[in-house]
């Protein structure tokens, strides 16, 4: 079992590393900018998939969603050429967008300043889910399932350097990371399903040892716990806004996915469960993202079962706090997460697919701050 080395910006000389790797992270985007406007080629410009307003690809399926819709915002394809996009993470200091491009084993960088599309790292170990700790530190799930590197959680140092956070639980390597969050407290989830162990396209073959599991990184002693191990294929990840709920997506649950709300103790286990979220008509549930009310928004599309009809399933659906379904942003690719960012917070991301897009709407990431 691997644990967190203590890291954090405790003294002066750490306060001052962080405020240098933010305002390199500036420098880098505002000459990229410059670099633009002399003619650097861009591989794509933000494209609205639709001239009219309102975009009919974000639907009202009930009234309350109005307040979240923009009217005279449009759906929007930022960048494509990727084989399986997962796991954005928007850096706002940078403003730029970190997006995993799976079986292509590499993260990519979108530019906010200069809409350029960019390798950020190669050989990511076949990277998934991506997140920022609290002192802004990239947290990344490695699902490679080589025998000396990957099927890891990892931080990346205001240095560059790589930190381990953990590669095992009681002995034995983890399946695939898959999702992570972290929780105001500092404490670092992440699922461990086996959904990149079973083909050499999103990493390579192995037998996995461990159960389906999520689990939990204290953010002080490292002590890594197993919090849930009842379920199948756990996959995305996320808290409600007060963090008294922790909402995971059964992704191999039968006949449908579902999302489960399982109450946070204050010691960090997990108590009484109840299902929240059914995936009816053949969708697929996958990535998903609490806003500042509580809705969740969900990575969509189809199960792959026959007879869906993936036109109609792909994008984004939102549910109110009861589990209603109250809108679904339609776009030309199954959705496999996303994340909020932007300057003020507003812009949904959504990595699907091939290809990158956004929506500006009326609601931020509950832990926007």
């Amino acid at each position: 079992m691997s644990t967190i080395k203590n890291q954090c910006s405790k003294d002066s000389s750490a306060e001052t590393s962080r405020r240098k790797f933010l305002r390199k992270s500036l420098v880098l985007s505002a000459g990229v900018a410059s670099l633009g406007s002399l003619g650097l080629p861009r591989l794509v410009d933000a494209q609205p998939l639709t001239q009219r307003y309102p975009d009919a690809l974000v639907e009202i399926l009930d009234e309350s969603f109005t307040k979240y819709r923009l009217f005279n915002a449009s759906v929007e394809k930022l960048a494509t050429g990727m084989r399986w996009a997962e796991g954005p993470v928007w850096v706002g200091d940078g403003r730029y967008l970190l997006v995993s491009d799976i079986p292509n084993n590499r993260i990519m960088r979108w530019d906010e300043i200069s809409e350029s599309f960019s390798i950020f790292r190669d050989a990511s170990n076949h990277s998934n889910g991506l997140t920022r700790d609290r002192q802004g530190r990239l947290i990344t799930c490695e699902g490679s399932t080589t025998n000396d590197q990957g099927r890891r959680v990892t931080r990346t140092e205001y240095d560059g350097s790589i930190t381990v956070l953990a590669d095992s639980y009681d002995g034995k390597r983890f399946n695939s990371p898959n999702d992570v969050v972290v929780k105001r407290d500092g404490s670092v989830w992440f699922t461990d399903p086996p959904f990149q162990t079973g083909n050499y396209y999103e990493g390579h073959k192995i037998a996995p040892v461990l159960p389906d599991a999520v689990y939990r990184i204290d953010g002080n002693s490292g002590k890594v716990t197993r919090v849930i191990d009842s379920i199948s294929g756990p996959n995305g990840l996320c808290f409600s806004p007060d963090e008294k709920f922790l909402y995971v997506v059964e992704g191999r649950a039968k006949p449908n996915r579902l999302i489960w709300a399982y109450k946070v103790n204050d010691d960090g286990s997990l108590g009484e469960r109840r299902k929240h979220i059914e995936a009816q008509e053949h969708g697929a549930l996958d990535g998903i993202k609490c806003d500042e009310d509580g809705n969740l928004w969900c990575g969509w599309g189809s199960s792959g079962a026959q007879g869906a009809k993936l036109e109609s399933l792909d994008g984004v659906m939102i549910f109110n706090t009861l589990g209603k379904a109250i809108g679904h942003i339609k776009l030309p690719e199954r959705c496999g997460n996303l994340c909020f960012g932007g300057s003020k917070g507003n812009r949904l991301f959504m990595a699907s697919s091939h290809s990158l897009y956004a929506l500006y709407v009326n609601t931020r990431d509950a832990t926007f701050a």
